[in-house]
């Protein structure tokens, strides 16, 4: 053993990746197998493990390759491909370059997935009648999961988050295998029968058509379908659909989505809460005003009809037209005065007594009457001579008439 001529990782791994290219039987490959774990990456190139009964191998088909496809690969499809087999040097794994691929039939987990589908669609399990709404606000969440897996542990996460209040009943469960099925339905009759859960999640994260396929099988279905309590699934990513999707009453594309989907968010709660209280604010102000323009217009309206306003119309109407009795009684009066006025003056001016004042005399007989004329009186008659300070009594000497 000599440690100076050791060689390096890099140098093994160059050395056999020349040794295979330099094989003609590895340079020009023809496999047919079952495609499986398949990806399509953002860049284009796809990536996917060729299987058998028995054996994988790892592959690759570059996006340049792969734009020439007339179908799209995914998992569970058979197919002959062309190519080469190499080394991919950083890793030390040896792979199959896919140069070409032809499409050879759906390959038997497919088969068996189609098949399964058909039946249970067709019994109507799948039906858009039987699926019921989630519970907005449930207060306890079932998953049945694997308990190691990160896919509990981001729902955990996510619905401490979203809405602290529920509570998680973890129900453990394999995931895949030969024995997953079987706790997959015991999982979720447990929930059903003593859980008293609002809302079941049953899933796990991502892996391949086989990794999955538990949840394609017809117990499960059928268990998932038959629940009493409403069902997300949430098996794998978001290109990944299982039979237990199409039963279940949701269907999340990820875990962490159906944890999302199973609660709702406190701190948008919060928000929604306070605007409608703003927005009820808003409206109670609003109806107050209203019935306060209300109110007072009936005040007004029964003001104008109601006994005392009558009674003050009436009173005020009285005044006025007391006034205006008052003003045309003054009038009436004032007319009266100067007409009174006029005629004592004109009485005044035919008043004996003013005559009598300006030196004239009137002569009355003993009866009192008024001697107008010398024919009124006889020689010898006694009369009195009424002047402007006093009488004279007189007796008549001679008569004679003319001046």
């Amino acid at each position: 053993m000599n440690a100076d001529k050791a060689l390096s990782v890099t140098q093994l791994n160059k050395y056999i990746k020349m040794l295979m290219e330099s094989d003609d039987v590895l340079n020009y490959v023809t496999l047919r197998g079952e495609i499986s774990n398949f990806k399509l990456h953002s860049s284009g190139h796809m990536y996917f493990t060729l299987k058998d009964e028995e054996s994988e191998i790892a592959a690759v088909m570059f996006r340049s390759a792969a734009s020439r496809l007339s179908f799209a690969p995914r998992s569970g499809m058979k197919v002959t491909v062309y190519g080469k087999v190499s080394v991919y040097e950083t890793a030390g794994k040896y792979q199959i370059y896919v140069n070409a691929m032809v499409n050879d039939g759906s390959g038997a987990l497919y088969e068996e997935y189609l098949r399964l589908l058909e039946k249970l669609r067709t019994e109507g399990l799948f039906d858009e009648s039987r699926k019921r709404e989630l519970p907005r606000f449930p207060k306890r969440i079932g998953i049945v999961t694997s308990p190691t897996g990160a896919a509990v542990r981001d729902m955990i996460n996510i619905t401490g988050r979203r809405y602290p209040s529920a509570e998680i009943i973890i129900c453990p469960s394999m995931v895949q295998g030969a024995e997953a099925p079987a706790e997959l339905c015991r999982g979720i009759a447990m929930l059903n029968a003593v859980g008293n859960c609002d809302v079941i999640i049953i899933g796990r994260g991502g892996g391949s058509a086989e990794d999955l396929w538990a949840f394609n099988n017809e117990a499960v279905v059928r268990a998932v379908a038959a629940s009493e309590t409403p069902i997300i699934s949430a098996v794998g990513h978001e290109t990944d659909t299982t039979l237990c999707d199409f039963a279940a009453d949701k269907r999340a594309p990820t875990p962490s989505a159906a944890a999302e989907l199973a609660v709702p968010d406190r701190a948008e709660l919060m928000q929604k809460i306070d605007e409608r209280a703003e927005r009820l604010d808003r409206v109670v102000d609003g109806m107050l005003a209203s019935y306060r323009t209300r109110i007072g217009a009936a005040e007004r309206q029964l003001a104008v009809v109601s006994p005392m306003a009558r009674l003050q119309g009436m009173k005020e109407r009285l005044v006025r037209s007391g006034g205006m009795l008052d003003r045309l009684m003054d009038k009436a009066l004032d007319g009266r005065k100067l007409m009174l006025s006029a005629a004592v003056g004109r009485l005044e001016a035919i008043n004996p007594l003013e005559v009598i004042k300006r030196g004239y005399g009137m002569a009355r007989d003993d009866e009192g009457r008024v001697i107008s004329s010398v024919d009124g009186v006889g020689v010898g008659d006694r009369f009195s001579l009424v002047v402007s300070d006093g009488v004279i009594d007189a007796e008549v000497v001679d008569k004679r008439k003319g001046r």
